[in-house]
């Protein structure tokens, strides 16, 4: 249901190009051209007016990490909610905004937005492989503003394989583990005189650490990536320096995946173990990504980099939705729990849906860097569409007193659900920066421009005859400013501090067509000197309008599953600190030393009802969900020149998972934790690694969530050796 616009923008990048290219410097052959990334030579994380991390891959090698939550549990201001165990469909909030299937915030690989259709259906279904990153920023507060379309939390932009400077270079990693985990990595590549490439694959698996009762079977997943990038560069002796970058990226994933937790009293006595009645639950899915970077300069300080981006992502979570007639949130659980208790002694019916969806996304964006005098100008522009197409259809199984599911009846496609949501969005940002003797000031400004569709036939008309039921179109823009102050009180010491409008669209299932809308502030300081760093940021976040986006990792009715609330007035404020120091013994041994702690208080600031479960009906002054008041991360190290050991701890307080205020109920707590990781790692040679990484060192049983009522545990004690080879 697109339609392509992306001459308009075509013909807004010539103009830019042509306007520049008049000022281009005759001397501008020699200009170094970076890679676009947020952090870089012209924009050091050091001075940046806000929070601003960079997990480097040194940072990155020591645990090797596939999971992308365990990744940014080292960063302040940062909310992770686990759910398989394996990270394949992370959750991840920031300042407050809540984690649901990373929704809320802006998640980008090099530089393009990553979710599968991030403005008609922000929930991410899809999520880049986080063990192929080289590195990942992480930029949270004012600085957003060239960012979005959700400004308000932050900004993760992951960054994949940069092309090896060597002629050839490259890397084989293998890894063995327990539940029959294990992966292969490998890439290789080099540059030309005028030609550069990179080809790299990544493919993990495990069997899982969850044991479906009676029948046995899987409970893990087989993810398969490939991404190759080649580069054209012009002549040395060109008189305007350019770059072109094809990235072509595949993967899929088969994972044996539910949303049918456990019964509290199932949890405390088997917490690994899973219902028969979820033994047919299995996601599929499907990427493809083109992406397209031109990068021209034509002077060291006028540059203009282009890029043109496809995805395409298909998925199909085939999973159980109803036990003898009842939902997963309305009895099924329960339902499912007895029959394995052999409470009830017949044969029960589990309907299983196929959550079957189509998404694309695709877009132009142009963005000019201009360096003048003590003023940095930033001017971007983009055009983006979306869609989600859902065409789904629901099977009927009987599960007999032997535990075997026999279908009984099939569904026909486009039965159950048969809609499409889309989206198109012009978004451009203006920002400015310049310094007037120690003080360094940032002005921004961002408009989006967004247009909303949802086309609805209903579960009548499969073939999508003639003019759909249901056809309704929201378009609505909104203005961002933001201001942002640093002050170098002395080459160790910047005082910083920021304001900003923040926003997140109002997606096709939003009944009102109300964007989300707040002003947040923030204020600290930032401290390097030698090996010791520092950060303190106090942020608050005050809502008009908070989203609430109801999805069945919520544990929504699949009659609302698409919809989104609106919460109305949020209060949210708190405190992220972080803290780095190395000690050194002897130019012989160090030992890195690092702190991250997150305060957060969040309340609604009004009453109201809703059907989004997590909220239900709500009072002025209660706690939002899922969010903990007390994060706390701390890794402690010994390295020499052949070996590293480094241990890594993250304390996680209580949380609730309904709305409200004073005791958590039992019913609706998720209690605190505290999970320990290892990290051993023994150099070879210069060229050879063998590591040994333990997740969870101490085997704590913890809970993660509470979806439909019903319980699931985080992941046991997983044990993994590695081998890792460089040429």
């Amino acid at each position: 249901m697109i339609q392509s616009n992306t001459w308009r923008l075509n013909l807004l990048t010539s103009a830019l190009l042509i306007t520049f290219g008049a000022v281009a410097d005759d001397n501008s052959a020699n200009t170094e051209i970076e890679q676009m990334h947020i952090f870089g030579s012209k924009n050091p994380i050091n001075t940046v007016p806000g929070s601003a991390h960079l997990i480097s891959q040194a940072e990155i090698e020591k645990f090797k990490y596939t999971d992308i939550m365990r990744t940014l549990a080292a960063v302040p201001g940062v909310y992770v909610q686990e759910e398989d165990g394996y990270g394949l469909r992370p959750n991840l909030g920031m300042r407050g905004t809540g984690q649901n299937r990373s929704e809320k915030i802006t998640i980008m690989e090099d530089g393009v937005l990553a979710a599968p259709a991030p403005y008609a259906s922000p929930a991410a279904y899809y999520f880049p492989t986080s063990g192929r990153m080289q590195s990942v920023e992480i930029l949270k507060g004012s600085s957003t503003v060239k960012y979005g379309p959700r400004t308000t939390g932050g900004v993760i932009n992951m960054l994949s394989r940069e092309i090896p400077e060597a002629a050839l270079a490259g890397n084989i990693d293998v890894a063995k583990g327990q539940d029959g985990f294990g992966k292969i990595h490998g890439y290789v590549g080099g540059q030309g005189e005028r030609i550069d490439a990179v080809g790299e694959v990544y493919r993990y698996q495990a069997d899982g650490f969850r044991d479906i009762n009676g029948v046995g079977g899987d409970t893990g997943f087989v993810k398969n990536d490939v991404m190759a990038k080649i580069r054209f560069k012009s002549d040395k002796s060109d008189k305007y320096q350019q770059i072109v970058e094809l990235k072509l990226k595949y993967a899929d994933e088969v994972s044996d995946e539910t949303y049918m937790g456990l019964t509290d009293e199932d949890y405390a006595t088997s917490p690994f173990m899973r219902y028969s009645a979820s033994q047919k639950d299995q996601m599929n899915t499907e990427h493809k990504q083109i992406q397209l970077n031109h990068i021209i300069a034509f002077n060291p300080d006028a540059t203009v980099s282009t890029t043109a981006y496809y995805n395409d992502f298909h998925r199909n979570w085939y999973k159980s939705y109803s036990i003898d007639g009842d939902s997963l949130s309305s009895g099924g659980i329960q339902t499912a729990a007895d029959f394995d208790q052999g409470l009830i002694t017949t044969p029960i019916e589990v309907g299983v849906k196929a959550n079957n969806r189509d998404y694309l996304s695709q877009g132009i964006q142009t963005e000019l860097n201009y360096y003048l005098d003590n003023h940095e100008l930033a001017f971007g522009v983009r055009y983006h569409e979306d869609e989600m197409d859902r065409y789904q259809w629901a099977d009927t199984y009987q599960l007999d007193t032997d535990q075997i599911m026999t279908r009984t009846s099939s569904g026909i496609p486009g039965t159950d659900s048969n809609r499409i949501d889309s989206a198109e969005a012009w978004a451009m940002f203006v920002q400015d920066r310049f310094t007037i003797d120690n003080f360094a000031v940032t002005l921004g400004l961002r408009f989006e421009d967004v247009t909303t569709n949802r086309l609805d036939w209903g579960k009548s008309n499969p073939a999508r005859d003639g003019v759909a039921d249901t056809d309704i179109e929201n378009s609505f823009n909104s203005v961002l400013p933001s201001l942002s102050a640093t002050y170098q009180i002395n080459p160790s010491l910047i005082v910083l501090a920021g304001v900003q409008k923040g926003f997140s669209p109002a997606a096709p299932g939003n009944a009102d067509g109300q964007e989300e809308e707040s002003w947040n502030y923030e204020a600290g300081f930032r401290y390097q000197q030698n090996a010791f760093s520092s950060e303190a940021i106090v942020f608050i976040g005050d809502y008009s309008n908070m989203h609430g986006n109801c999805t069945a990792a919520q544990g929504c009715d699949d009659d609302n599953i698409g919809n989104q609330y609106n919460a109305g007035e949020v209060e949210v404020s708190g405190l992220e600190l972080s803290l780095g120091y190395e000690f050194k013994q002897n130019n012989e041994l160090s030992f890195p030393v690092k702190l991250a702690y997150t305060y957060t208080n969040a309340e609604f600031g009004s009453d109201f009802s809703s059907d989004f479960e997590s909220w239900d009906d709500v009072q002025k002054g209660d706690s939002l969900t899922y969010l903990p008041d007390d994060q706390l991360y701390l890794s402690v190290g010994v390295q020499a020149n052949s070996w590293q050991l480094t241990l890594a701890g993250r304390y996680t307080s209580k949380m609730r998972t309904k709305a409200g205020q004073g005791a958590i109920p039992l019913n609706e707590l998720i209690d605190a934790r505290t999970i320990v990781d290892l990290s051993a790692r023994y150099f070879i040679n210069d060229a050879s690694e063998l590591y040994l990484t333990v997740d969870n060192l101490l085997d704590e049983t913890y809970m993660t969530t509470r979806v439909h009522g019903s319980v699931f545990a985080g992941k046991p004690q997983s044990a993994t050796l590695g081998y890792t080879y460089n040429f």
